[in-house]
C-alpha cells in the first residue's frame, strides 16, 4: 500500500494534504483497495461549510456505498469534477488525480490531531 509520508490521515481512512491555508482532501490507497472497483464518487457543493467526522459525500463501488467522512470541519471552496467522468481515478491514483475537495478548514489546528502515515500504517496493519 501507498502511504505518503506528507499526508495527515483520518480514522476512516481519509488523507490530508496541507496546501498553503486550504487542505486537500481524499481517501487512502487502503481504502479504494478495500472498496474494489469504483463507479461513481458523490461530492458537495462548493461553499458547503464541513463539520470534522461528518458525511460529506460518498463513494459507490461494484461492491458497496461508503460515506466520506470530513477529517476536519471547514468550507467547501473547490471539488474535483473530473470523478464525475472518470470515478475510477479513484482506484487509479487516490492521491494524485483522485484528490475530491479541497476546504478552507474553520480550525487549522486540527489538521494537528490527524494521524501521521505511521499511525494510519498501524492502524491498518500495513506492513
Amino acid at each position: 500500500m501507498n502511504t505518503p509520508k506528507e499526508l495527515r490521515y483520518s480514522e476512516e481512512h481519509e488523507w490530508v494534504k496541507v496546501e498553503g491555508d486550504k487542505v486537500r482532501i481524499g481517501i487512502t490507497d487502503f481504502a479504494q483497495s478495500e472498496l474494489g472497483d469504483i463507479v461513481f464518487v458523490e461530492l458537495p457543493e462548493i461553499g458547503d461549510e464541513l463539520q470534522a467526522d461528518e458525511p460529506f459525500g460518498s463513494v459507490e463501488s461494484v461492491k458497496t456505498v461508503s460515506e466520506l467522512y470530513a477529517p476536519i470541519s471547514g468550507k467547501v471552496v473547490e471539488i474535483n469534477e473530473n470523478l464525475d467522468d472518470s470515478p475510477e481515478f479513484v482506484n487509479e491514483s487516490p492521491y494524485e488525480k483522485a484528490w475530491m475537495i479541497v476546504i478552507e478548514p474553520a480550525n487549522p489546528a486540527d489538521i494537528e490531531k490527524l494521524m501521521t502515515a505511521e499511525q494510519y500504517e498501524e492502524m491498518t496493519n500495513q506492513d
